[in-house]
C-alpha cells in the first residue's frame, strides 16, 4: 500500500493519495484544484486514479474532486450524511457511515464523525495485504495533531446561528463513540497543520496516533471525565477569526466547483494595453512583490498579494470573484512565477487571470503613504485599525485602536468611518500591506504604520530606555 501526503503550505492543507501497487489503482482524498501533483504521483507509481473523495464540504479552499474526476475518469464519492441541508448538489456516489471503497487489498471505510460540520466523514484504512485490522485514519478536519476541528465556522462564515454548540457536542460524541474506540496504534493523518484557521492550536507534525492524542491532546481529560460541558467551553474559547471568504467556499463546494480543464500557459501582456485597461478600470492589477518593495512604488489602485506561502489566503481577502469581475493582471518576474501564483489563486476560486507583466514601466504608479510610530500620537486619524486576529489584539495592541482582521475587512466596510484618514497596522507589515491596498482601491484614505505593531513596540521600548537613562 502507498499513502502519499501532499501538503499545501499556503493553506496548511493536506490531501492524500492512497494506492494499491498490486492492482495499480489509487484514490485521492481532499484534493485541490491544481491537480497535476496527483497525476504525476500516480504516473510515477504506475497507478491510475480510479476514485476521488473528500472528508467534508470544505470552507478554506475549493475542492479538486470534480476537476480530478473530469481529467481521469475517476468515480466521485462524497458524504451522504448530515441531513438534507448538507447534501452535495453534484453527481457522485454517496458514502454513509460504514460504507467502503476497495482498491485491491486496500479497504477504505467511511466513519461519520460530525462536529466540525454535520456531514463530516473520516476514512479508516486497512491494508489487507498486511493485516485484517485498520492501521490508518484520514481524520480530515475532525482530529488534528494536538487539536480538533473548530465547530463554529458555520456561525462565523456560513450564516449559521448558534450552530457551534451542537457542533461542539457532536465533536464530543464523535471522539467518544468513534475515535477513542480505535486501537491506540492507528496512525492519524489530518487534513490541516499549523497555520490553518480550521482550529486554534494545530500541531505542525504531519501525523499522530490515536493513543498519543488520547494521552496528550488538550481534550483527553474532558473525555476521560465525561465532562461534555467543560469540553464545549474549552473548545469554543479563543478560536481565531474566520476568514469571510469561507462562506463562498462552502457554497461553491456544495454546488460543485466549476471544472477548468487543461489550462493554457499565462501570456505576458503588452504594458500599453494594460495601462489602457487600468485607465478604464477594466483590469485589476495584482502586485506580487513584498510590502517593502510595494512601499517604494506600485501601480495606482493595485492590490498587494505577495508571492510566497500565503497567496491563496491573501488573494481571497481582497478579491471576491463573485463581485470583482475584472480580469487580473499579475506583476511577476517571469511566466513560471506568474503561473505559481495562479495555481494558488485558483485554489480559492480566483480563476479570471488575464496574464502577467514583468515590470512597472509604462504603468501609472503611486507611493503608499506611511507614518512613523513616533508621529502616530499627534496624527489626526479617524481610526487606528488593527488588521490582526482578535487573539493577537487581545494579547497587546496600540491604545485606542480597533480590531478588524484582514480576512474579514472587506466584508465589513460599514464598520469603518466614511471620512478622514485611517491608519492601519498588523504585526510586521505584511498583512497590513494587503489590507491597506484593498482599502485604498475601495476609496479610503489610508496611511500604513511603518513597521506595524512590532515597529511601534520597539519604539516604545526605545523611549523607555532613553527616559530611564
Amino acid at each position: 500500500m502507498l499513502i502519499e501526503r501532499i501538503y499545501d503550505e499556503d493553506l496548511a492543507q493536506a490531501s492524500y493519495l492512497i494506492g494499491c501497487q498490486a492492482k495499480g489503482e489509487a484514490v485521492v482524498v481532499d484534493g485541490r484544484r491544481d491537480i497535476a501533483v496527483y497525476q504525476e504521483l500516480a504516473r510515477k507509481n504506475g497507478m491510475k486514479i480510479v476514485a476521488v473523495t473528500e472528508t467534508h464540504i470544505h470552507a478554506d479552499y475549493l475542492s479538486g474532486t470534480r476537476e480530478l474526476a473530469a481529467a481521469t475518469g475517476a468515480k466521485i464519492y462524497v458524504s451522504g450524511e448530515g441531513g438534507p441541508d448538507w447534501q452535495y448538489e453534484f453527481d457522485g456516489g454517496r458514502l454513509y457511515d460504514g460504507d467502503k471503497i476497495t482498491l485491491g487489498n486496500i479497504t477504505i471505510q467511511a466513519l461519520h464523525t460530525p462536529g466540525h460540520t454535520p456531514e463530516h466523514l473520516s476514512f479508516l484504512v486497512t491494508d489487507g495485504a498486511f493485516s485484517d485490522q485498520p492501521g490508518y485514519l484520514l481524520s480530515g478536519d475532525f482530529v488534528f495533531s494536538g487539536d480538533l476541528g473548530r465547530p463554529d465556522l458555520l456561525d462565523e462564515a456560513a450564516g449559521g446561528v448558534d450552530t457551534r454548540f451542537e457542533g461542539a457536542r457532536q465533536l464530543f460524541a464523535s471522539l467518544r463513540d468513534k475515535f477513542l474506540t480505535l486501537p491506540d496504534y492507528v496512525q492519524v493523518h489530518p487534513a490541516h497543520g499549523a497555520g490553518s484557521a480550521c482550529g486554534k492550536a494545530l500541531g505542525a507534525i504531519p501525523s499522530s496516533t490515536v493513543g498519543y492524542e488520547r494521552l496528550y491532546a488538550w481534550w483527553g481529560p474532558y473525555l476521560a471525565a465525561n465532562d461534555e460541558q467543560g469540553f464545549v467551553d474549552e473548545l469554543l474559547d479563543g478560536q481565531p477569526d474566520a476568514h469571510a471568504y469561507f462562506g463562498r467556499m462552502k457554497r461553491v463546494n456544495r454546488e460543485g466547483p466549476p471544472v477548468m480543464g487543461e489550462r493554457a500557459p499565462l501570456p505576458e501582456l503588452d504594458t500599453a494595453a494594460v495601462a489602457k485597461g487600468l485607465a478604464g478600470d477594466r483590469v485589476t492589477f495584482i502586485d506580487t512583490r513584498s510590502n517593502t518593495e510595494v512601499h517604494e512604488g506600485t501601480v495606482s489602485g493595485s492590490l498587494n498579494v505577495p508571492a510566497g506561502k500565503s497567496v491563496a489566503s491573501y488573494g481571497a481577502w481582497v478579491v471576491n470573484p463573485e463581485t470583482d469581475k475584472n480580469p487580473l493582471v499579475l506583476l511577476a518576474p517571469d511566466q513560471d512565477a506568474a503561473q505559481e501564483v495562479r495555481d494558488h489563486l485558483i485554489r480559492v476560486g480566483i480563476d479570471n487571470i488575464a496574464g502577467y507583466v514583468t515590470s512597472l514601466d509604462g504603468l501609472p504608479t503611486t507611493t503608499p503613504k506611511l507614518i512613523q510610530p513616533a508621529d502616530l500620537a499627534d496624527f489626526d486619524a479617524a481610526l487606528v485599525l488593527d488588521v490582526r486576529n482578535r487573539t493577537e489584539h487581545a494579547a497587546g495592541h496600540i491604545p485606542g485602536s480597533r480590531q478588524l482582521s484582514g480576512g474579514r475587512l472587506m466584508w465589513h466596510l460599514d464598520e469603518l468611518p466614511t471620512e478622514g484618514t485611517i491608519v492601519t497596522y498588523c504585526q510586521s507589515g505584511v498583512r497590513n500591506s494587503v489590507a491597506a491596498s484593498a482599502l485604498r482601491r475601495a476609496g479610503y484614505d489610508i496611511v500604513e504604520l511603518d513597521g506595524s505593531y512590532a515597529g511601534w513596540t520597539a519604539w516604545q521600548l526605545s523611549r523607555q530606555s532613553v527616559s530611564s537613562n
